[in-house]
Protein backbone atom coordinates (compact mmCIF):
# COMPACT_ATOMS: atom_id res chain seq x y z
CA UNK A 1 0.00 0.00 0.00
CA UNK A 2 1.11 3.58 -0.64
CA UNK A 3 3.14 5.20 2.15
CA UNK A 4 2.09 8.81 2.65
CA UNK A 5 4.56 11.02 4.58
CA UNK A 6 1.74 13.17 5.95
CA UNK A 7 -0.07 10.07 7.31
CA UNK A 8 2.89 8.53 9.11
CA UNK A 9 3.90 12.00 10.27
CA UNK A 10 0.61 12.16 12.20
CA UNK A 11 1.76 9.22 14.37
CA UNK A 12 3.20 10.36 17.70
CA UNK A 13 6.44 8.46 17.14
CA UNK A 14 7.24 10.48 13.99
CA UNK A 15 5.48 13.79 14.66
CA UNK A 16 8.74 15.70 15.31
CA UNK A 17 10.47 14.53 12.10
CA UNK A 18 11.17 16.84 9.18
CA UNK A 19 9.51 16.36 5.77
CA UNK A 20 12.82 15.03 4.47
CA UNK A 21 13.03 12.45 7.23
CA UNK A 22 9.43 11.37 6.67
CA UNK A 23 10.18 10.99 2.98
CA UNK A 24 13.17 8.77 3.77
CA UNK A 25 11.02 6.62 6.02
CA UNK A 26 8.47 6.10 3.25
CA UNK A 27 11.25 5.23 0.78
CA UNK A 28 12.82 2.71 3.16
CA UNK A 29 9.60 1.28 4.61
CA UNK A 30 6.16 0.31 3.46
CA UNK A 31 2.55 0.29 4.60
CA UNK A 32 0.98 -3.16 4.83
CA UNK A 33 -2.54 -4.32 5.60
CA UNK A 34 -2.99 -7.44 7.76
CA UNK A 35 -6.15 -9.47 8.07
CA UNK A 36 -7.12 -10.82 11.54
CA UNK A 37 -4.47 -13.26 12.69
CA UNK A 38 -0.80 -13.45 13.65
CA UNK A 39 1.66 -10.84 12.45
CA UNK A 40 4.73 -12.41 14.09
CA UNK A 41 5.42 -14.97 16.83
CA UNK A 42 7.58 -14.75 19.94
CA UNK A 43 11.03 -16.24 19.37
CA UNK A 44 11.04 -15.77 15.58
CA UNK A 45 13.92 -13.76 14.03
CA UNK A 46 13.15 -10.06 14.48
CA UNK A 47 13.18 -8.74 10.91
CA UNK A 48 10.84 -5.73 11.05
CA UNK A 49 9.74 -2.78 13.18
CA UNK A 50 5.95 -2.23 13.17
CA UNK A 51 3.99 0.97 13.85
CA UNK A 52 0.20 0.68 13.73
CA UNK A 53 -1.55 3.19 11.47
CA UNK A 54 -5.09 1.98 12.19
CA UNK A 55 -6.78 -1.13 13.56
CA UNK A 56 -6.47 -3.18 16.76
CA UNK A 57 -3.42 -5.08 17.99
CA UNK A 58 -2.87 -7.66 20.74
CA UNK A 59 0.56 -8.31 22.29
CA UNK A 60 1.11 -11.55 24.22
CA UNK A 61 3.93 -13.38 26.02
CA UNK A 62 4.40 -17.12 26.29
CA UNK A 63 4.09 -18.43 29.86
CA UNK A 64 4.65 -22.16 29.97
CA UNK A 65 2.51 -23.56 27.21
CA UNK A 66 0.07 -20.63 27.22
CA UNK A 67 0.06 -17.24 25.49
CA UNK A 68 -0.78 -14.58 28.05
CA UNK A 69 -2.21 -11.34 26.70
CA UNK A 70 -0.13 -8.34 27.75
CA UNK A 71 -1.69 -5.46 25.78
CA UNK A 72 -4.75 -4.92 23.59
CA UNK A 73 -5.13 -1.47 22.02
CA UNK A 74 -6.51 0.50 19.09
CA UNK A 75 -4.35 3.57 19.71
CA UNK A 76 -2.70 4.82 16.53
CA UNK A 77 1.07 4.89 16.59
CA UNK A 78 1.72 2.00 18.98
CA UNK A 79 4.83 0.11 17.95
CA UNK A 80 6.39 -3.30 18.38
CA UNK A 81 8.82 -5.70 16.77
CA UNK A 82 12.57 -5.30 16.27
CA UNK A 83 12.98 -2.47 18.79
CA UNK A 84 16.51 -3.60 19.77
CA UNK A 85 17.83 -3.78 16.23
CA UNK A 86 20.15 -0.83 16.96
CA UNK A 87 22.16 -3.17 19.24
CA UNK A 88 23.09 -5.35 16.27
CA UNK A 89 24.48 -8.81 16.86
CA UNK A 90 25.40 -8.02 20.46
CA UNK A 91 22.04 -9.44 21.54
CA UNK A 92 19.86 -12.14 19.93
CA UNK A 93 17.57 -10.38 17.48
CA UNK A 94 14.31 -12.25 18.06
CA UNK A 95 10.79 -11.05 18.77
CA UNK A 96 10.25 -10.82 22.54
CA UNK A 97 6.47 -11.17 22.22
CA UNK A 98 3.77 -12.22 19.77
CA UNK A 99 1.71 -9.72 17.77
CA UNK A 100 -1.69 -10.38 16.25
CA UNK A 101 -4.55 -8.24 14.96
CA UNK A 102 -8.25 -8.74 15.64
CA UNK A 103 -9.53 -6.72 12.65
CA UNK A 104 -8.07 -5.55 9.34
CA UNK A 105 -5.11 -3.43 10.44
CA UNK A 106 -2.55 -1.28 8.66
CA UNK A 107 1.07 -0.98 9.78
CA UNK A 108 4.01 1.10 8.74
CA UNK A 109 6.70 -1.56 8.43
CA UNK A 110 10.41 -0.78 8.53
CA UNK A 111 13.06 -3.48 7.96
CA UNK A 112 15.14 -4.08 11.08
CA UNK A 113 18.49 -3.21 9.49
CA UNK A 114 17.04 0.05 8.07
CA UNK A 115 15.56 0.90 11.48
CA UNK A 116 19.04 0.35 13.03
CA UNK A 117 20.72 2.56 10.41
CA UNK A 118 18.20 5.39 10.87
CA UNK A 119 18.55 5.24 14.66
CA UNK A 120 22.36 5.42 14.42
CA UNK A 121 22.21 8.20 11.81
CA UNK A 122 19.49 10.42 13.29
CA UNK A 123 19.85 9.83 17.03
CA UNK A 124 23.50 8.91 17.77
CA UNK A 125 23.44 10.31 21.32
CA UNK A 126 20.12 8.63 22.11
CA UNK A 127 21.47 5.34 20.80
CA UNK A 128 24.51 5.58 23.09
CA UNK A 129 22.24 6.31 26.04
CA UNK A 130 19.96 3.39 25.18
CA UNK A 131 22.93 1.06 24.78
CA UNK A 132 24.28 2.11 28.16
CA UNK A 133 20.90 1.68 29.79
CA UNK A 134 20.30 -1.73 28.21
CA UNK A 135 23.68 -3.25 29.04
CA UNK A 136 23.83 -1.46 32.38
CA UNK A 137 20.58 -3.07 33.48
CA UNK A 138 21.82 -6.45 32.25
CA UNK A 139 25.06 -6.04 34.19
CA UNK A 140 23.23 -4.97 37.32
CA UNK A 141 20.87 -7.92 37.08
CA UNK A 142 23.81 -10.31 36.76
CA UNK A 143 25.63 -8.75 39.72
CA UNK A 144 22.60 -8.66 41.99
CA UNK A 145 21.54 -12.09 40.76
CA UNK A 146 24.94 -13.39 41.86
CA UNK A 147 24.36 -11.82 45.28
CA UNK A 148 20.94 -13.48 45.42
CA UNK A 149 22.61 -16.83 44.80
CA UNK A 150 25.18 -16.04 47.50
CA UNK A 151 22.36 -15.23 49.91
CA UNK A 152 20.81 -18.61 49.11
CA UNK A 153 24.21 -20.22 49.70
CA UNK A 154 24.41 -18.36 53.02
CA UNK A 155 21.03 -19.78 54.02
CA UNK A 156 22.27 -23.24 53.06
CA UNK A 157 25.51 -22.84 55.04
CA UNK A 158 23.75 -21.46 58.11
CA UNK A 159 21.14 -24.20 58.07
CA UNK A 160 23.67 -26.96 57.48
CA UNK A 161 26.00 -25.68 60.22
CA UNK A 162 23.11 -25.47 62.67
CA UNK A 163 21.87 -28.96 61.86
CA UNK A 164 25.33 -30.58 61.88
CA UNK A 165 26.30 -29.06 65.21
CA UNK A 166 23.80 -31.05 67.31
CA UNK A 167 24.65 -34.60 66.15
CA UNK A 168 28.36 -33.78 66.03
CA UNK A 169 28.32 -32.49 69.62
CA UNK A 170 26.28 -35.52 70.71
CA UNK A 171 28.81 -37.87 69.10
CA UNK A 172 31.70 -36.10 70.86
CA UNK A 173 29.96 -36.32 74.25
CA UNK A 174 29.05 -39.97 73.73
CA UNK A 175 32.59 -40.84 72.66
CA UNK A 176 34.03 -39.26 75.81
CA UNK A 177 31.54 -41.14 78.00
CA UNK A 178 32.20 -44.36 76.13
CA UNK A 179 35.93 -44.01 76.75
CA UNK A 180 35.23 -43.67 80.48
CA UNK A 181 32.93 -46.72 80.52
CA UNK A 182 35.41 -48.89 78.61
CA UNK A 183 38.10 -47.93 81.15
CA UNK A 184 35.87 -49.08 83.99
CA UNK A 185 35.11 -52.33 82.17
CA UNK A 186 38.84 -53.00 81.83
CA UNK A 187 39.19 -52.61 85.59
CA UNK A 188 36.29 -55.04 86.08
CA UNK A 189 38.00 -57.54 83.80
CA UNK A 190 41.12 -57.28 85.95
CA UNK A 191 39.03 -58.16 89.00
CA UNK A 192 37.53 -61.11 87.15
CA UNK A 193 40.97 -62.32 86.07
CA UNK A 194 42.00 -62.42 89.73
CA UNK A 195 39.45 -65.18 90.28
CA UNK A 196 36.58 -63.31 91.89
CA UNK A 197 34.12 -65.45 89.91
CA UNK A 198 34.20 -69.21 89.29
CA UNK A 199 34.01 -70.56 85.76
CA UNK A 200 30.29 -71.44 85.90
CA UNK A 201 29.28 -68.05 87.32
CA UNK A 202 31.40 -66.23 84.75
CA UNK A 203 29.84 -68.21 81.89
CA UNK A 204 26.36 -67.35 83.17
CA UNK A 205 27.25 -63.64 83.39
CA UNK A 206 28.65 -63.60 79.87
CA UNK A 207 25.47 -65.24 78.57
CA UNK A 208 23.35 -62.63 80.39
CA UNK A 209 25.60 -59.90 79.03
CA UNK A 210 25.02 -61.07 75.45
CA UNK A 211 21.27 -61.29 75.96
CA UNK A 212 21.35 -57.84 77.57
CA UNK A 213 23.04 -56.35 74.51
CA UNK A 214 20.33 -57.87 72.32
CA UNK A 215 17.59 -56.35 74.49
CA UNK A 216 19.20 -52.91 74.31
CA UNK A 217 18.96 -53.03 70.52
CA UNK A 218 15.22 -53.82 70.78
CA UNK A 219 14.35 -51.47 73.64
CA UNK A 220 10.75 -50.17 73.41
CA UNK A 221 9.93 -46.47 73.50
CA UNK A 222 8.15 -45.68 76.76
CA UNK A 223 6.10 -42.66 77.67
CA UNK A 224 7.54 -40.44 80.44
CA UNK A 225 4.96 -41.81 82.90
CA UNK A 226 5.71 -45.45 81.99
CA UNK A 227 9.46 -44.85 82.26
CA UNK A 228 9.05 -43.18 85.68
CA UNK A 229 6.94 -46.05 87.04
CA UNK A 230 9.42 -48.65 85.81
CA UNK A 231 12.38 -46.72 87.27
CA UNK A 232 10.68 -46.76 90.69
CA UNK A 233 10.14 -50.53 90.49
CA UNK A 234 13.72 -51.28 89.46
CA UNK A 235 15.15 -48.90 92.04
CA UNK A 236 13.14 -50.64 94.79
CA UNK A 237 14.28 -54.07 93.56
CA UNK A 238 17.94 -53.02 93.57
CA UNK A 239 17.64 -51.55 97.07
CA UNK A 240 15.95 -54.70 98.35
CA UNK A 241 18.81 -56.82 96.99
CA UNK A 242 21.59 -54.74 98.51
CA UNK A 243 22.71 -52.95 95.33
CA UNK A 244 23.83 -49.45 96.30
CA UNK A 245 22.86 -46.38 94.26
CA UNK A 246 19.98 -48.25 92.68
CA UNK A 247 18.30 -44.92 91.90
CA UNK A 248 21.24 -44.06 89.59
CA UNK A 249 21.35 -47.40 87.79
CA UNK A 250 17.59 -47.84 87.32
CA UNK A 251 17.08 -45.14 84.62
CA UNK A 252 19.84 -46.69 82.49
CA UNK A 253 18.25 -50.12 82.72
CA UNK A 254 14.81 -48.72 81.86
CA UNK A 255 16.23 -46.91 78.81
CA UNK A 256 17.69 -50.23 77.70
CA UNK A 257 14.30 -51.95 77.98
CA UNK A 258 15.21 -54.07 81.02
CA UNK A 259 12.71 -54.97 83.76
CA UNK A 260 12.36 -56.88 87.05
CA UNK A 261 12.21 -60.27 85.27
CA UNK A 262 15.61 -59.56 83.75
CA UNK A 263 17.03 -58.64 87.18
CA UNK A 264 15.64 -61.89 88.62
CA UNK A 265 17.52 -63.79 85.91
CA UNK A 266 20.72 -62.02 86.91
CA UNK A 267 20.12 -62.82 90.59
CA UNK A 268 19.54 -66.49 89.74
CA UNK A 269 22.82 -66.68 87.79
CA UNK A 270 25.07 -65.46 90.64
CA UNK A 271 25.19 -65.82 94.40
CA UNK A 272 24.06 -63.07 96.73
CA UNK A 273 27.59 -61.91 97.50
CA UNK A 274 28.48 -61.19 93.87
CA UNK A 275 25.08 -59.82 92.77
CA UNK A 276 26.01 -56.14 93.30
CA UNK A 277 29.26 -56.51 91.35
CA UNK A 278 27.46 -58.40 88.57
CA UNK A 279 24.79 -55.71 88.30
CA UNK A 280 27.49 -53.03 88.18
CA UNK A 281 29.36 -54.91 85.44
CA UNK A 282 26.19 -55.35 83.39
CA UNK A 283 25.39 -51.68 83.94
CA UNK A 284 28.63 -50.83 82.12
CA UNK A 285 27.54 -53.15 79.31
CA UNK A 286 24.18 -51.41 79.02
CA UNK A 287 25.76 -47.93 79.12
CA UNK A 288 28.30 -48.95 76.48
CA UNK A 289 25.59 -50.26 74.16
CA UNK A 290 23.48 -47.13 74.65
CA UNK A 291 26.47 -44.87 73.96
CA UNK A 292 27.36 -46.80 70.82
CA UNK A 293 23.73 -46.45 69.67
CA UNK A 294 23.94 -42.70 70.29
CA UNK A 295 27.16 -42.44 68.27
CA UNK A 296 25.62 -44.50 65.48
CA UNK A 297 22.49 -42.32 65.43
CA UNK A 298 24.59 -39.14 65.38
CA UNK A 299 26.77 -40.43 62.56
CA UNK A 300 23.69 -41.48 60.59
CA UNK A 301 22.18 -38.02 61.15
CA UNK A 302 25.37 -36.36 59.87
CA UNK A 303 25.42 -38.67 56.85
CA UNK A 304 21.77 -37.84 56.17
CA UNK A 305 22.52 -34.12 56.34
CA UNK A 306 25.45 -34.45 53.96
CA UNK A 307 23.25 -36.40 51.53
CA UNK A 308 20.60 -33.68 51.82
CA UNK A 309 23.21 -31.01 51.11
CA UNK A 310 24.34 -32.90 48.01
CA UNK A 311 20.70 -33.27 46.97
CA UNK A 312 20.14 -29.55 47.50
CA UNK A 313 23.24 -28.40 45.62
CA UNK A 314 23.07 -31.15 42.95
CA UNK A 315 26.86 -30.84 42.64
CA UNK A 316 27.32 -34.44 41.54
CA UNK A 317 24.24 -34.68 39.32
CA UNK A 318 23.43 -33.95 35.70
CA UNK A 319 22.05 -30.40 35.24
CA UNK A 320 18.93 -31.68 33.45
CA UNK A 321 17.35 -34.92 34.60
CA UNK A 322 14.15 -36.64 35.65
CA UNK A 323 13.66 -35.66 39.29
CA UNK A 324 11.37 -36.37 42.24
CA UNK A 325 10.17 -32.95 43.44
CA UNK A 326 9.48 -34.36 46.92
CA UNK A 327 13.16 -35.22 47.38
CA UNK A 328 14.09 -31.72 46.25
CA UNK A 329 11.56 -30.13 48.60
CA UNK A 330 12.70 -32.23 51.56
CA UNK A 331 16.36 -31.35 51.03
CA UNK A 332 15.53 -27.64 50.79
CA UNK A 333 13.40 -27.68 53.94
CA UNK A 334 16.14 -29.54 55.80
CA UNK A 335 18.77 -27.05 54.69
CA UNK A 336 16.56 -24.15 55.78
CA UNK A 337 15.37 -25.72 59.04
CA UNK A 338 17.75 -23.56 61.07
CA UNK A 339 16.28 -20.45 59.48
CA UNK A 340 12.71 -21.58 60.09
CA UNK A 341 13.26 -21.62 63.84
CA UNK A 342 10.90 -22.99 66.47
CA UNK A 343 8.08 -20.54 65.78
CA UNK A 344 7.40 -21.77 62.24
CA UNK A 345 5.58 -25.10 61.90
CA UNK A 346 6.08 -26.97 58.63
CA UNK A 347 3.21 -29.06 57.24
CA UNK A 348 3.84 -31.34 54.26
CA UNK A 349 0.88 -32.36 52.12
CA UNK A 350 2.57 -34.46 49.45
CA UNK A 351 0.85 -36.49 46.77
CA UNK A 352 3.37 -39.32 46.58
CA UNK A 353 1.66 -40.80 43.51
CA UNK A 354 2.92 -37.95 41.34
CA UNK A 355 5.47 -38.94 38.70
CA UNK A 356 9.00 -37.66 38.42
CA UNK A 357 9.38 -34.67 36.11
CA UNK A 358 12.08 -33.47 33.69
CA UNK A 359 13.79 -30.55 35.40
CA UNK A 360 16.91 -28.66 36.39
CA UNK A 361 16.88 -29.77 40.07
CA UNK A 362 19.53 -27.36 41.38
CA UNK A 363 17.62 -24.41 39.95
CA UNK A 364 14.27 -25.65 41.28
CA UNK A 365 15.89 -25.85 44.72
CA UNK A 366 16.77 -22.18 44.32
CA UNK A 367 13.10 -21.48 43.57
CA UNK A 368 12.00 -23.42 46.66
CA UNK A 369 14.57 -21.50 48.74
CA UNK A 370 13.32 -18.12 47.53
CA UNK A 371 9.66 -18.98 48.13
CA UNK A 372 10.29 -20.44 51.59
CA UNK A 373 12.46 -17.46 52.53
CA UNK A 374 9.72 -15.03 51.49
CA UNK A 375 7.08 -17.00 53.39
CA UNK A 376 9.16 -17.05 56.57
CA UNK A 377 9.92 -13.33 56.27
CA UNK A 378 6.20 -12.60 55.88
CA UNK A 379 5.25 -14.61 58.97
CA UNK A 380 7.93 -12.89 61.03
CA UNK A 381 6.34 -9.54 60.26
CA UNK A 382 3.63 -10.40 62.78
CA UNK A 383 4.55 -12.41 65.86
CA UNK A 384 7.30 -14.55 64.38
CA UNK A 385 5.08 -17.63 64.39
CA UNK A 386 3.00 -19.35 61.76
CA UNK A 387 2.55 -22.38 59.57
CA UNK A 388 4.34 -23.08 56.30
CA UNK A 389 2.36 -25.58 54.23
CA UNK A 390 4.11 -27.27 51.31
CA UNK A 391 1.66 -29.11 49.07
CA UNK A 392 2.03 -31.09 45.85
CA UNK A 393 -0.79 -32.17 43.58
CA UNK A 394 -1.64 -32.84 39.95
CA UNK A 395 -3.39 -30.09 38.02
CA UNK A 396 -4.43 -31.31 34.57
CA UNK A 397 -1.19 -32.23 32.78
CA UNK A 398 1.07 -30.35 35.17
CA UNK A 399 2.54 -30.88 38.61
CA UNK A 400 1.64 -28.31 41.25
CA UNK A 401 3.97 -27.30 44.07
CA UNK A 402 2.36 -24.84 46.49
CA UNK A 403 3.91 -22.88 49.36
CA UNK A 404 1.33 -21.46 51.76
CA UNK A 405 1.99 -19.20 54.72
CA UNK A 406 -0.13 -17.62 57.45
CA UNK A 407 1.48 -14.19 57.20
CA UNK A 408 -0.29 -10.85 56.75
CA UNK A 409 -0.72 -11.27 52.99
CA UNK A 410 0.39 -9.18 50.02
CA UNK A 411 -1.22 -5.72 49.86
CA UNK A 412 -3.44 -5.26 46.80
CA UNK A 413 -1.53 -2.17 45.67
CA UNK A 414 1.75 -4.06 45.14
CA UNK A 415 0.50 -7.38 43.76
CA UNK A 416 1.21 -6.31 40.18
CA UNK A 417 4.85 -5.69 41.07
CA UNK A 418 5.91 -8.75 43.07
CA UNK A 419 7.68 -10.34 40.09
CA UNK A 420 9.35 -7.09 38.98
CA UNK A 421 13.17 -7.05 39.16
CA UNK A 422 14.56 -5.17 42.18
CA UNK A 423 11.16 -4.76 43.83
CA UNK A 424 11.21 -5.79 47.48
CA UNK A 425 9.29 -5.04 50.66
CA UNK A 426 12.12 -6.24 52.91
CA UNK A 427 14.20 -3.71 54.87
CA UNK A 428 17.27 -2.23 53.19
CA UNK A 429 20.10 -4.74 53.16
CA UNK A 430 17.87 -7.78 53.68
CA UNK A 431 16.57 -8.31 50.15
CA UNK A 432 17.72 -7.74 46.58
CA UNK A 433 14.30 -7.74 44.96
CA UNK A 434 15.42 -10.42 42.52
CA UNK A 435 14.28 -13.58 44.34
CA UNK A 436 10.85 -13.80 42.70
CA UNK A 437 12.16 -12.46 39.38
CA UNK A 438 14.82 -15.20 39.29
CA UNK A 439 12.25 -17.79 40.38
CA UNK A 440 9.88 -16.67 37.63
CA UNK A 441 12.62 -16.96 35.01
CA UNK A 442 13.65 -20.42 36.22
CA UNK A 443 10.07 -21.74 36.27
CA UNK A 444 8.72 -20.04 33.15
CA UNK A 445 11.69 -19.64 30.82
CA UNK A 446 13.72 -22.70 31.76
CA UNK A 447 11.01 -25.21 32.73
CA UNK A 448 8.15 -23.94 30.52
CA UNK A 449 5.96 -23.82 33.61
CA UNK A 450 4.13 -21.04 35.40
CA UNK A 451 4.42 -19.21 38.72
CA UNK A 452 1.41 -17.52 40.28
CA UNK A 453 0.08 -16.54 43.68
CA UNK A 454 -3.10 -16.00 45.67
CA UNK A 455 -3.10 -13.84 48.78
CA UNK A 456 -5.32 -12.65 51.57
CA UNK A 457 -4.50 -11.92 55.22
CA UNK A 458 -3.52 -15.17 56.91
CA UNK A 459 -3.37 -17.18 53.68
CA UNK A 460 -0.82 -16.50 50.94
CA UNK A 461 -0.02 -19.24 48.41
CA UNK A 462 2.67 -19.24 45.74
CA UNK A 463 2.06 -21.96 43.18
CA UNK A 464 4.61 -23.47 40.81
CA UNK A 465 3.22 -25.49 37.90
CA UNK A 466 5.65 -27.75 36.04
CA UNK A 467 5.03 -29.80 32.88
CA UNK A 468 4.97 -33.55 33.45
CA UNK A 469 6.83 -34.14 30.19
CA UNK A 470 9.75 -32.37 28.55
CA UNK A 471 8.98 -30.01 25.64
CA UNK A 472 9.81 -31.44 22.23
CA UNK A 473 12.53 -28.82 21.76
CA UNK A 474 14.47 -29.98 24.82
CA UNK A 475 16.74 -32.97 24.92
CA UNK A 476 14.94 -35.57 26.99
CA UNK A 477 17.07 -36.49 30.02
CA UNK A 478 17.91 -40.04 30.94
CA UNK A 479 16.15 -41.49 33.95
CA UNK A 480 18.45 -40.96 36.89
CA UNK A 481 18.11 -41.28 40.63
CA UNK A 482 18.27 -37.96 42.43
Amino acid sequence: MECLPEEIGSLFLFEKLTPGQLGRLCEAGRVERYEPGTVYAEGDPATCFYVMVEGTVVLSRRVGGDDVEVTRTSQRGVYAGAMQAYLGDRVPQVYNNSLRVTEPTRFFVLPADTFADIMQDWFPMAVHLLEGLFFGVKSTQRAVGQRERLLALGSLSAGLTHELNNPAAAAVRATASLRERVGKMRRKLRVISEGAYDRETLAGLIEIQERTAERVAKAPVLSPLEASDREDLLSDWLDDHGVTEGWRIAPTFVQAGLDEDWLEQVAAAVDEETLASAVGWLNYTVETELLMDEIQDSAARISHLVDAAKQYSQLDRAPFQVADVHELLDSTLLMLSGKLGKGIRVVKEYDRTLPRVPAYPAELNQVWTNLVDNAVAAMRETDGEGTLTVRTAREDDRLLVEFGDTGPGIPAEIRDRVFDPFFTTKPVGEGTGLGLDISWRIVVNKHHGSLRFESEPGDTRFQVLLPLTAPASDDAPQEESV
